[in-house]
């Protein structure tokens, strides 16, 4: 099924060779044929380019009407009679690629609503698309090129980069962002800290001021109602690439190396710092202060409560190297199974009644007992 024009930017029809030199793949018959998007192999058709990057849907690809079908050279062979294999060593990159050819990102429709309200000073870069009842703040900066979508508000003296998109009923405050960057419905950059004493003698907690920033990095990404907390006294940042799903909380302090990856339900403890390109998968947790190592990776509900060495994976809370944990869990099976066949064996004696025994008298006579 094609992308519902009435949502989706469509772009094309496009050549052969121009989707091949956007997978980096070489051509296989007439360079010049034209295809007019992109779609899953269940319902591609002829026109449309689809992808395989998992052999569970081997049998998809050969059932699919695809025209061509980014994949790996393994798989070339599998393509049904009149389908084109795009080969790569990376399809779903490839797939990327090409789908973004067919729908490329909004361009923004220059001009402010006239529901929008922009304070003292504020500067709107060129080309700037502000939408109804967008806020900018006094002293603000916006780049050129970027989107404010309806109900998105960037807080006073905020600085964004070139071509920023905020959706709808995002905002932004205390924050310097580069280039390219997105925030998602909802997501909440800049807001105050999770930061207090506690008074012993009252009981009661004091807020401790936060006045540090948010610095994002080109091209950073952060999902809808996610949060990033601004710095108590340094800066809570994001390095360049980093991509955050939605409902994720990254606390004050925190620094993020360049491509990191924190997805759904994460949550990221104060002044944690976190190595280039490092994964956190869904529900898991960091402690504050802690450090992790370049390109490690954070199980699913793992949590964190010490260091983690560069090009680790952790499992479990508290978490462990994940060929530990393994090892604990089969021998955990093994424990498990042993006690269910000793249950088992008792059930059935039990069931059977008690054992009896002949014994031999001294005259010769049996006797059972």
């Amino acid at each position: 099924m094609a992308a519902d024009p009435r949502f989706h930017a469509t772009a094309g029809p496009h050549s052969l060779a121009v989707i091949a030199a956007a997978v980096g793949a070489g051509i296989v018959g007439d360079g010049g044929r034209l295809f007019t998007g992109v779609a899953p192999l269940q319902t591609a058709g002829p026109d449309d380019v689809s992808f395989l990057d998992n052999r569970r849907y081997a049998a998809a690809l050969a059932a699919s009407r695809a025209g061509a079908v980014v994949l790996a050279q393994a798989m070339a062979g599998k393509v049904p009679e009149g389908c084109i294999p795009l080969v790569t060593a990376q399809p779903y990159l490839g797939f990327a690629r090409v789908a973004a050819l067919f729908h490329p990102a909004p361009v923004p429709r220059p001009g402010i609503h006239p529901s929008a309200a922009i304070g003292v000073g504020a500067e709107i870069g060129e080309g700037c698309e502000i939408g109804a009842y967008a806020v900018v703040g006094a002293g603000a900066i916006l780049g050129a090129g970027c989107i404010l979508e309806p109900h998105a508000v960037v807080g006073p003296g905020v600085v964004l980069g070139a071509r920023c998109r905020l959706h709808s009923h995002s905002s932004i405050s205390y924050a310097i962002a580069g280039d390219d960057v997105v925030l998602n419905a909802g997501a909440r950059v800049g807001g105050e800290g999770f930061g207090f004493a506690t008074d012993p003698k009252t009981g009661r907690h004091v807020t401790v001021p936060q006045v540090g920033r948010v610095i994002l990095g080109d091209g950073c990404e952060i999902g809808a109602n996610a949060t990033v907390d601004r710095g108590s006294g340094g800066d809570t940042v994001l390095g360049a690439g980093c991509r955050l799903d939605n409902l994720v909380q990254v606390g004050h302090n925190v620094r993020l190396g360049k491509g990191c990856v924190i997805v759904a339900l994460a949550g990221i403890a104060g002044s944690v710092t976190l190595g280039d390109y490092v994964v956190v998968a869904a529900q898991g947790g960091i402690a504050g202060h802690v450090s992790v190592g370049d390109r490690a990776r954070i199980g699913a509900q793992s949590g964190v409560m010490n260091d983690v060495e560069a090009g680790m994976d952790m499992l479990g809370s508290p978490a462990q190297p994940s060929r530990e944990k393994w090892r604990q869990i089969a021998a955990l099976r093994r424990l498990a199974t042993a006690s269910i066949e000793a249950e088992r064996e008792a059930a059935l004696q039990k069931a059977a009644g008690p054992v009896r025994h002949d014994f031999e008298r001294n005259d010769g006579s049996r006797e059972q007992g």
